[in-house]
């Protein structure tokens, strides 16, 4: 898998459910600082509020021919926001990398900032090698995150 070719396209309905149990896997959630969705209220997030607003960017992401996750970009509080989520499967191997390096060639908008648990050290790395910098620390209740931005 370190060695299959990683490839972006667009998100077909048939991926959510791949996204789905990816979000399930209780590691990914620890580091992420996330509490998964009920499988209704995920597929609904993603059919209504992802694929169906135009101001959305989204991709799966492909290593070889399976679906290793999911790379998303979006306003929020004026600023564009990106966000990946992988399968545990492909962690490690250099897969988020290429995506997200991959998905800036799409995603155009800069400033562009993404925020990681201040624990994710894995995801502030892939993000610092696809040319993030730390501008700030955020506490929301008892988690503290990580602000990150692609001048």
């Amino acid at each position: 898998m370190a060695d299959a070719e990683v490839r972006l396209r667009p998100v077909r309905i048939g991926d959510i459910g791949t996204f789905y149990d990816h979000e399930q896997e209780p590691e990914a959630q620890r580091r992420a600082n996330f509490t998964a969705r009920e499988r209704p209220e995920f597929v609904t997030h993603w059919i209504t509020r992802i694929l169906g607003d135009p101001a959305v960017g989204a991709r799966t992401v492909l290593a070889g021919d399976a679906v290793a996750g999911n790379v998303v970009s979006w306003n929020q509080n004026g600023r564009r926001e990106v966000g990946y989520w992988l399968g545990r499967a492909f962690w490690g191997r250099g897969v988020g990398t290429r995506a997200l390096t991959q998905y800036l060639d799409i995603e155009t908008a800069r400033p562009l900032h993404a925020t990681a648990d201040v624990g994710n050290t894995a995801s502030i790395r892939l993000l610092e090698r696809c040319g993030f910098g730390r501008i700030d620390t955020v506490r929301e209740g008892d988690v503290e995150f990580v602000v990150l931005e692609l001048p």
